[in-house]
């Protein structure tokens, strides 16, 4: 397998496809999943000469599972030291869920000098959390109960979130889709019991206000107007209203597992994206 080890000792695996000299596109992640997530993206674009990159967050997939250092600063670092290895220059960093939260952690302390475009998809910017100056967030309690529901039993956990508000099958008319909950449930299962229960705290509380104003290249914001996870008004709305030169695409009736339901969509929205 492909990886690296970070400064701090951690081994992080990635994939790494498409021509060599082809410009670089790096993904990543949501919770609790992998670099897999991004498969759909990934194959299309290399198919249309990009080098396409995505790796196991920490914790997650096939990279080791440190029992501390599992938040958006050590995530950003990761990304960072991922890119140094690769000696990558001009990438358009895609970030979905969590991963737009790396995303926008790691252009907030290592700025853009390697970064050529960027991309938030789904993603949890700028704040989840319900707080006094953030009162469209969600209440803590939401977080409380994935927090419980890992305890309790993460294996279902994952397999009602899939099969429910994810990929958004429990709308009315919805058909299910067994693969999707499938894959779904076996990359969460990858991941660390402790790091991806350390990460419900990393993607729901980290506050990227700040981050987002850092950024100083063209965005594309993707977001559903059905997500009945990251909603789209506490997120995408308000993410494209602090991030400069920003644009944003609102995905009518789509979940927050768009990169697998509207996948035909967002590869082109993306390829149109990385042309322009």
């Amino acid at each position: 397998m492909a990886t690296f080890t970070t400064r701090d000792d951690v081994q992080i695996y990635f994939k790494d496809w498409g021509p060599r000299d082809g410009q670089p596109v790096v993904f990543s992640h949501g919770w609790p999943l992998s670099a897999d997530s991004w498969e759909s993206q990934m194959f299309f674009l290399a198919s249309h000469g990009y080098r396409v990159i995505a790796h196991d967050r920490r914790g997650h997939g096939r990279s080791s599972q440190p029992w501390d250092g599992n938040d958006m600063d050590h995530y950003a670092d990761d990304l960072a030291q991922l890119l140094e290895h690769l000696d990558i220059q001009g990438a358009a960093l895609f970030g979905f869920s969590t991963g737009g939260g790396e995303v926008a952690r790691y252009i907030g302390r290592h700025g853009t000098a390697r970064v050529k475009k960027a991309g938030l998809i789904s993603a949890v910017p700028p704040l989840m959390l319900k707080t006094a100056d953030n009162p469209g967030g969600l209440p803590i309690e939401v977080f409380d109960g994935l927090r419980a529901g890992s305890i309790k039993d993460r294996s279902q956990l994952y397999k009602d979130i899939a099969g429910g508000p994810f990929f958004g099958f429990n709308r009315e008319g919805a058909t299910p889709s067994q693969g999707m909950i499938d894959s779904f449930w076996a990359q969460g299962m990858w991941g660390g019991h402790k790091n991806t229960y350390d990460s419900i705290a990393a993607f729901s509380a980290t506050d990227f206000r700040e981050d987002l104003k850092k950024f100083d290249v063209p965005t594309l914001i993707v977001h559903g107007d059905d997500d009945q996870i990251v909603p789209i008004d506490a997120a995408g709305r308000s993410s494209a209203q602090l991030v400069k030169n920003s644009k944003l695409i609102v995905y009518p009736g789509a979940p927050h597992g768009l990169t697998d339901t509207h996948k035909d969509k967002l590869n082109q929205d993306l390829l149109d994206f990385l042309k322009s």
